[in-house]
């Protein structure tokens, strides 16, 4: 069987997924075999460039003449069109991938979340950092109680790109496109982890204190002269508490100065503990039981999660790849009829602590879940 894909967004994670796809049947050959059938965008002079340099056969400017026809449907355009192209595919019986975070605001991933329930196919959420080796090989430690009693989980996710005020106003910048700013865009995949890590040894995030702030009140506009408000966060934190009683701190920004893509997850329990940079994805650094201190771990073997179907051991791969297990693991749902995690339910869950960090901030007292 081949899947015809539809996917609507064709630019950083149009292009991130495209060549996720044409990785598969090279390295993944047990993968469900897909074929790129329609590029769906609103711009039809670049959809149609877009479209031949993706590898697509063919372009719509309407998503609607294509999700109940199409095997599977891929939502990566901005924020405000999760719902509705979502919610259409998935009435029709269209499996469903959408871009994190769910939605602009906990209301509307509420309803995507329902059709999904509703709806009995595969619905994907994108929160690809699950798929790193380096994350999963921390999963099976935390799992099997190498850390012991979880006492501490820290997340930070810290990049540069709007450090500087006269960068370019897009529209990440703007609440009723985006939501939000770093907490949405960068502070759900932290949420995410802390939920996917510590789920079964922690519990839940219970209870929240948040504070976002917002540094460059309105940025020009490219290529005018004029400018335009930001109305989301630059940068936030919290505190927050799990089911289990261990203690959280979280913090995104995207005007941390000297850092790319800095997320970095500490845990720390009474028996050992881990840490993990995302700029360097290959390495696990492990604390277990009678260490004097951290021992630094290359999760390359063969025996490590995904790793059989890239390079020799000590032969690194990188962040591109995370999308490569991501789609091999939706798709394989999608054509064997199985669940599919990170769903929907999940993109709620962190929908909910993203909305409680904001409620926090606004009320400047502590929130309850």
């Amino acid at each position: 069987m081949t899947l015809d894909v539809g996917m609507l967004g064709y630019r950083f994670m149009g292009k991130a997924h495209a060549n996720a796809l044409d990785r598969l049947p090279m390295f993944f050959p047990e993968a469900p075999a897909v074929n790129k059938d329609v590029l769906v965008g609103r711009d039809e002079d670049a959809l149609a460039e877009a479209a031949d340099r993706l590898g697509f056969d063919r372009i719509a400017t309407d998503w609607q003449d294509i999700v109940d026809e199409v095997d599977v449907f891929y939502n990566l355009g901005p924020n405000h069109v999760h719902a509705e192209p979502s919610i259409a595919a998935l009435e029709a019986g269209t499996p469903t991938f959408c871009e994190k975070p769910l939605a602009p605001t906990l209301d509307t991933a509420e309803d995507m979340a329902q059709t999904a329930a509703d709806a009995d196919v595969p619905a994907g959420a994108a929160f690809n950092y699950r798929f790193v080796p380096a994350i999963q090989y921390a999963k099976g430690l935390i799992d099997d109680g190498e850390l012991g009693e979880i006492h501490h989980f820290r997340g930070q996710y810290l990049q540069d790109w709007l450090v500087d005020p006269d960068a370019p106003w897009s529209w990440r910048n703007d609440e009723e496109v985006a939501g939000s700013g770093a907490l949405g865009d960068l502070g759900s995949h932290t949420v995410d982890l802390a939920r996917f890590l510590l789920g079964d040894a922690a519990g839940e995030i219970t209870d929240v204190s948040g504070h976002l702030r917002t540094f460059t009140e309105e940025r020009p506009v490219e290529g005018s002269d004029e400018t335009r408000p930001v109305t989301v966060d630059d940068a936030y934190s919290a505190q927050v508490e799990f089911e289990s009683g261990a203690m959280g701190t979280l913090e995104a920004s995207r005007v941390a100065n000297g850092h790319k893509n800095a997320h970095t997850i500490e845990i720390e329990g009474s028996k050992g503990a881990v840490k993990f940079d995302l700029e360097r994805l290959n390495e696990l650094e492990v604390l277990t039981e009678g260490d004097r201190g951290f021992q630094q771990v290359l999760v390359t073997d063969a025996d490590d999660p995904y790793v059989d179907h890239w390079w020799p051991p000590g032969h690194v791969i990188g962040w591109e790849h995370t999308f490569v297990h991501e789609n091999y693991e939706f798709l394989s749902a999608v054509a064997e009829g199985g669940d599919q995690e990170p769903s929907f339910a999940d993109g709620l869950a962190a929908q909910r602590v993203l909305d409680a960090i904001e409620q926090s901030d606004e009320r400047g007292e502590w929130v309850s879940l």
